[in-house]
């Protein structure tokens, strides 16, 4: 049976959790909204603390978390800046793509070196015509002597710009199929930044032009055809799971300095937390955080007893997670006024942020119509 409490151990972590991030995340949250990249000090703090693997079994020098705590990890992590939480959930993602369905080799060249952080990961999924719609990626692989040649634009590439390694996605004679591209070994790989999106500005983004990038026959992740509907499904499972905990990391950073705000704001001679219409939007912030917390408990709970409803459960989690995040963020900035509008608040920052989490690993609607179909066809 499910237990809502955290364990000892797990509230110790989650404690950790927070005093890194306040410590050091919040601190450098908004240099890396202006600056659109994340700090190589923080960036040193992640790897220093052995966050960059605390998806990975310790036999390959992981954290060996559970998924309730990963989770917690990105809820806190989320909380201090949502530009960090993302290069969680990108590394993550390209390392347990290797973990379940690399080689030994792959396995054992790659995993220890992204759990300290020697290599970062990416996932180049995303094209200009293909978001959506996994399957119908145009970039192609032809086989050549020894291995395969790349062509093709990848574009919207989180941690882009400063990722080692990345599991891309390729049409091999017209089947998806993922492939492990090792940047400092691409020759025709070039990496071109993208700035100016609206929220989690830090991510680091960037477009993948390959012309003729060579990939060894060893370097091909999983069988041919397989790249969808299992590693790209897969590393995407747990892209969702960990959005959906940084949502709430948001949703409770907005929450908190509304707090804040509310008891030291004064109007008409009394704080305007005592107004009842701000209780409202208070309210509907506390309960919508809460739920979203719950669900995202529940989903880490099934993964890690291996129940395949996780998987429906983190859709469901994701997709009412982020629009709390949206919903409390924007509660936020109303409750603060003019100073909700500035970027000297950083709750301007939340509001610019969750939007974004509509729309990366999977669109808010592509949720709705998964959720439905299952709930139809479950019936």
């Amino acid at each position: 049976m499910m237990k809502i409490e955290l364990s000892d151990a797990q509230q110790g972590y989650k404690e950790s959790f927070r005093h890194f991030a306040d410590s050091y995340i919040v601190p450098y949250a908004q240099r890396h909204d202006a600056e659109e990249r994340i700090s190589e000090e923080v960036l040193d703090r992640l790897i220093s603390a052995g966050y960059l693997g605390s998806m990975l079994p310790t036999s390959f020098g992981g954290m060996g978390l559970d998924m309730v705590t990963v989770g917690l990890l990105n809820e806190e992590i989320g909380r201090g800046c949502s530009a960090v939480r993302s290069l969680l959930t990108v590394h993550g993602m390209a390392a347990l793509g290797i973990l379940r369905f690399g080689t030994a080799d792959m396995k054992a060249q790659w995993l220890p070196r992204m759990a300290s952080g020697k290599a970062i990961g990416a996932f180049a999924l995303s094209e200009p015509e293909a978001g959506s719609n996994a399957a119908g990626v145009k970039t192609t692989a032809t086989r050549t002597a020894g291995g395969f040649l790349l062509n093709g634009c990848k574009r919207w590439i989180t941690m882009g710009q400063i990722a080692d390694l990345f599991i891309l996605f390729a049409q091999l004679d017209g089947k998806p199929t993922a492939f492990l591209v090792e940047k400092a070994n691409a020759e025709g790989l070039t990496v071109n930044k993208m700035n100016g999106f609206l929220g989690a500005r830090g991510s680091m983004i960037a477009e993948l032009q390959l012309n003729d990038v060579f990939v060894p026959e060893s370097h091909l992740l999983g069988k041919e055809g397989i790249g969808v509907s299992h590693v790209a499904l897969s590393c995407l499972d747990y892209g969702r799971y960990t959005v959906a905990w940084g949502c709430i990391g948001t949703a409770q950073a907005s929450l908190e300095a509304s707090l804040h705000f509310a008891k030291e704001r004064e109007q008409f001679g009394q704080p305007i937390g005592s107004n009842q219409l701000i209780q409202k939007m208070i309210t509907e912030m506390v309960v919508t955080v809460k739920s979203a917390r719950l669900l995202c408990l529940q989903a880490g709970y099934l993964k890690d007893i291996g129940d395949p409803d996780s998987i429906m459960e983190t859709w469901n989690a994701k997709y009412f997670a982020s629009l709390a995040a949206n919903q409390v963020s924007g509660h936020a900035v109303q409750i603060h006024g003019a100073r909700g509008c500035h970027q000297d608040f950083p709750v301007e920052r939340y509001f610019r942020d969750a939007k974004i989490n509509e729309i990366i690993e999977g669109s808010s609607q592509m949720h709705e119509v998964m959720i439905a179909n299952h709930a139809l066809q479950a019936l």
